[in-house]
């Protein structure tokens, strides 16, 4: 059975190297370019690496996916506040590789404000497109908590 085709799309990025290890990263009309870089020794550290480019997109998706399961429950989690953490190490053939990532999400508003809270936590990381994909090659952990520490999920 093959895959429903109707509903794909394409995102393309154009990376052009400025020196050595810098890139700008160009998304399209209207939005500037970024410059990622490889931290010392290899680059200067002068924009974010590809690492923690994967985990701001992997953060950034569940982030945004969180927010639409709660405003479809017309809920206002504002202001939500991720930090992902992307543990690097080295593989079997001695390569370094992204070997799990964390994400760690905190709602802006304690639990017991929000209802439907129980629905919007055990569906929102189904619909986030970069962790879903990504997922399937790294682990992935989430976590939630709510202005009060309180963990979640």
């Amino acid at each position: 059975m093959s895959a429903d085709t109707s509903d794909r799309t394409t995102e393309t990025v154009r990376l052009d190297q400025v020196r050595d290890y810098q890139f700008d990263v160009g998304f399209g009309p209207g939005i500037g370019p970024l410059r990622s870089d490889e931290p010392p020794p290899l680059g200067q550290g002068a924009g974010p690496s590809p690492v923690q480019l994967l985990a701001a997109a992997v953060g950034n998706c569940l982030s945004a996916s969180l927010l639409f399961a709660l405003r479809k429950y017309k809920q206002s989690p504002e202001p939500i506040h991720t930090e992902v953490e992307a543990e690097v190490g080295r593989n079997e053939q001695g390569r370094l590789r992204v070997l799990k990532i964390t994400a760690s999400l905190h709602l802006g508003v304690p639990a017991d404000q929000l209802d439907h809270l129980k629905r919007a936590l055990d569906s929102f990381e189904a619909f986030c497109t970069v962790t879903q994909s990504v997922g399937q090659g790294i682990p992935v952990e989430v976590r939630v908590w709510d202005s009060h520490g309180e963990r979640l999920k």
